[in-house]
């Protein structure tokens, strides 16, 4: 039997869902589709809850947002497994793996419905315990995102295990924004995610001004303390029930009380400070419009007032503010809802991020289709109705389009669906900012999570569907399957609508409507506190594990087969090529610095289509360092039979103990390799320790203190000092800054020099030259130079590999050994760009 193409980190607590028949055709639903950039349909089919429905958009957009998933895993370190990156590079203001707490709670949201439950609770666990986290420089719903998961993947021990960390986390917010006067939170609009919002255009700070009692901040934080009142419960520890429950009361009653407008019928945000702008003054705790320049206009509504109906939060008695969301004169547009209303006097369409004052935004359209399907779940109205719900579910799927294909970036023009001037190379494609597949889990197909073992469901597809099902949906332990059959033709199965639990008929109904059904006991999953790990990650920047590669490509990355993602598409680039080497074969190999049990190597290959430069290898060798030489690993198994494109080529064998693997690539015919991921999973205890770096790198200084010291011709403004190119750190990601760049230098040459305490003999130097791709990239050239006691020489017989400097990779120098106090690396730039290192190691040979 082939080996399935999912992990062996998570081989062991796989649901066996493929126990349970088939309502869909899985393969036949991916095959469906044309989009593809990852082709591993069996991943696929082994993690995702599968649908179909009429509405071909909606399906298409459904399958598209969970290959955007997959692009945005990131496999942090061993110690802490998976978490999930925002944009399709690391932008300076992420934490660590690209993270940023913005869009996490939608993210958690999302991947809860996947069948292995370590993805989201690695993530969790990361968000409250990484030092590289950064939770709160974004509003984010972290404590009911645990329970939603939960909800769908109970284990409580894991849960009661995070409150300490979810109170303190709650504590921290109370300690920095509570405002005691009037019982709320206050926040920015930039710090909800809402730059240079219509509030702090009000002011003189247009990106950062207008603090405000936001009804976004306070129903995310009302949601925080009941969950945290939940999940204390599960320990039954009245005292934390209590105190967080009162919390809850008292932010509720006040958002109700005080930022809702009646005459306006809408929430809105109020100032926590007195601004001017113009001569106008923005009045503090008065509600949006109500005093400053705009004073007294009947507008000011934004789309994240419907937010609080996202969380239920809302009593009932506010559902005239629905009246305005389906409106062409308030929110509704050809590819909306807008985030302002479109008549008020700040509306505006700019053609560059990040004005939340027109443009349609997929992170506020997901806050209001959740709060659109509480709605029409929860409440009594009449201003919205399924029909409404569907019709702006499929504004949003094909809202999910450029150039035909599916596609999402960071905000879109409402009236053109365009996504031009939000939609920024290397960085927006596929941007991971909102959600979808649990709008149509939860929405469409009405499923109620819950935390006991009554399953229902309220499915909002309007009355002209005639099917849908959703299949393979994971559910407390068990697989569920939902299927509305107007005529019973569609699926086989009967006419009706219908509830599977693991396989077997459990629930029935003539019509489309409420319906539930009592479960087994939930079986829960276990937490795996020492799960098989990745030995060949290296996102932290340790020394090891260490790449090399014969030959790369100079527009593509080595350090990017080490960061814990796995992305095909170009652009944006996440990949390692060996084009333009004229080799038959090329090689990459990785030293984990200290013997390691490996059982597992999973290569992700890249090939870009007929006729282009990277095409799938015709075949790849593994090999292992037995100490003394490259032997071929003895493989149990492959999978597939040879590597294709877009999916893992993986290698199972008896576990081997090695210091080195290499694997080479024997290229097609006329066409480079290329991989955008290479692993080598094996057994192993937490905690994960990174093998030492090797004594005698002269250079090196991990706190800054006394000798060497490292200075500079030019330093830039954003922290990339000297001192932090001989810290020991090796991070070719923009933040954390562990670099020194010339970056803004007036020069077309700097150097980077290295003081000896005395005199030391150096015959090899290591550059990991740091490219940005933009203002900072590989030189034209480098040298090496040693200060003779007068002055600065030229070291003669130098070799370099490669010959040409590379960025995000080792650059070697060598040279006949010589004695001197001081070296110094000068760099002549490469045209406007300017040269840096992310490390520099100084050698005696």
């Amino acid at each position: 039997m082939k080996l399935r193409s999912f992990s062996p980190y998570l081989l062991s607590l796989i649901i066996p869902i493929t126990a349970f028949s088939q309502v869909l055709d899985r393969r036949s639903l991916l095959e469906d589709q044309t989009f593809w950039a990852n082709r591993d349909f069996e991943w696929f089919e082994e993690h995702i809850p599968f649908f179909d429905s009429p509405d071909a958009e909606i399906n298409t957009t459904y399958y598209y947002r969970w290959e955007l998933v997959t692009r945005h895993f990131v496999y942090g370190n061993p110690n802490f497994g998976y978490a999930f990156t925002e944009f399709a590079n690391r932008p300076f203001w992420s934490g660590a793996y690209g993270t940023i707490s913005c869009p996490a709670g939608h993210q958690i949201y999302e991947v809860r419905w996947l069948h292995e439950p370590r993805y989201v609770r690695d993530y969790l666990r990361f968000w409250m315990r990484h030092p590289g986290a950064q939770p709160r420089n974004y509003s984010f719903w972290v404590a009911d995102s645990a329970w939603a998961a939960h909800q769908v993947h109970p284990n409580e021990a894991f849960l009661i295990d995070l409150l300490p960390d979810l109170i303190g986390n709650y504590q921290a917010w109370q300690d920095r924004q509570w405002v005691e006067e009037k019982g709320m939170f206050w926040q920015l609009g930039h710090d909800d995610g809402m730059e240079f919002d219509i509030n702090a255009q009000q002011t003189r700070d247009i990106l950062r001004g207008g603090q405000s009692l936001r009804p976004t901040f306070n129903a995310y934080m009302w949601a925080d303390a009941h969950a945290i009142a939940r999940i204390a419960g599960l320990n039954d520890d009245r005292a934390i029930v209590d105190r967080f429950l009162e919390k809850a009361d008292l932010i509720k009653s006040q958002v109700e009380a005080h930022l809702w407008d009646p005459e306006r019928q809408f929430f809105f945000p109020m100032s926590n400070q007195e601004h001017e702008r113009d001569g106008y003054v923005v009045e503090r705790h008065t509600l949006t419009y109500e005093t400053g320049r705009f004073a007294g206009s009947p507008h000011g509504r934004e789309l994240h007032g419907y937010v609080p109906w996202a969380f239920n939060m809302p009593s009932p008695g506010f559902e005239d503010a629905w009246r305005f969301l389906m409106d062409e004169d308030y929110f509704k547009a050809p590819f909306g809802p807008t985030t302002v209303e479109q008549n008020d006097p700040l509306f505006v369409l700019q053609p560059g991020c990040c004005w939340w004052s027109g443009q349609s935004w997929p992170f506020a359209t997901t806050q209001t289709l959740k709060a659109m399907a509480n709605l029409l779940q929860n409440y009594e109205q009449d201003h919205v109705d399924r029909d409404d719900y569907a019709s702006l579910f499929h504004t949003f799927a094909i809202t999910h389009r450029k150039d035909g294909k599916p596609y999402i970036a960071e905000a879109v023009n409402p009236y053109t669906g365009s996504w031009q001037g939000h939609d920024m190379r290397n960085r927006s494609e596929h941007y991971f900012h909102s959600g979808f597949t649990d709008l149509v889990i939860t929405g469409l197909a009405g499923v109620q999570p819950r935390n006991d073992d009554t399953f229902t469901i309220k499915p909002l597809v309007p009355d002209d569907w005639d099917y849908f099902a959703l299949d393979n949906l994971p559910y407390r332990g068990h697989t569920l399957s939902i299927i509305w059959d107007r005529t019973g033709d569609r699926y086989g199965m009967g006419s009706g609508l219908q509830i599977l639990v693991n396989g077997e008929p459990a629930a029935t109904a003539p019509e489309l409507g409420e319906l539930t059904v009592d479960l087994p006991t939930a079986r829960v999953i276990p937490v795996d506190e020492n799960p098989p790990m990745n030995y060949a990650v290296n996102n932290d920047g340790n020394y090891y594990p260490r790449y090399q590669a014969s030959f790369v490509n100079p527009d593509t990355s080595l350090a990017m087969l080490s960061d814990g993602q796995y992305r095909y598409d170009v652009p944006p680039a996440n990949r390692w090529t060996t084009v333009g080497s004229g080799n038959v074969s090329d090689w990459v190999s990785v030293d984990f610095g200290i013997e390691r049990p490996i059982d597992e190597v999973r290569l992700y290959v890249l090939d870009d289509g007929g006729g282009t430069e990277v095409r799938a290898p015709e075949s790849i060798v593994l090999s292992y360092w037995d100490g003394t030489d490259w032997r071929d690993v003895p493989y149990r198994e492959t999978h597939p039979e040879r590597p294709m494109g877009g999916r893992p080529f993986t290698i199972r064998f008896a576990t081997l103990n090695t210091e080195r693997l290499r694997a080479e690539v024997i290229h097609a015919e006329g066409a480079g390799s290329g991989l955008t991921e290479f692993e080598a999973w094996g057994p192993g205890e937490r905690p994960y320790t990174p093998a030492p770096p090797p004594a005698g790198n002269l250079a090196y200084n991990a706190d800054g203190e006394g000798y060497p010291i490292a200075t500079a011709s030019f330093s830039d403004r954003f922290g990339g000092i000297p001192r932090r190119a001989i810290d020991g750190r090796i991070v070719f990601e923009a933040n954390p800054v562990h670099r020194w760049t010339s970056y803004g230098s007036p020069d077309t040459e700097d150097w980077l020099e290295i003081e000896f305490a005395e005199e030391k003999t150096v015959g090899r130097a290591i550059l990991h030259i740091y490219d940005d791709r933009g203002g900072v990239q590989a030189p034209e050239r480098y040298t090496v130079e040693i200060w003779t006691g007068a002055d600065w020489q030229e070291v003669s017989g130098q070799t370099k590999n490669p010959e040409t400097p590379t960025g995000n990779m080792a650059n070697t120098v060598t040279f006949p050994p010589v004695s001197t106090n001081k070296v110094r690396v000068v760099f002549t730039h490469r045209g406007n760009a300017r040269s840096g290192v992310t490390e520099l190691e100084i050698w005696e040979q």
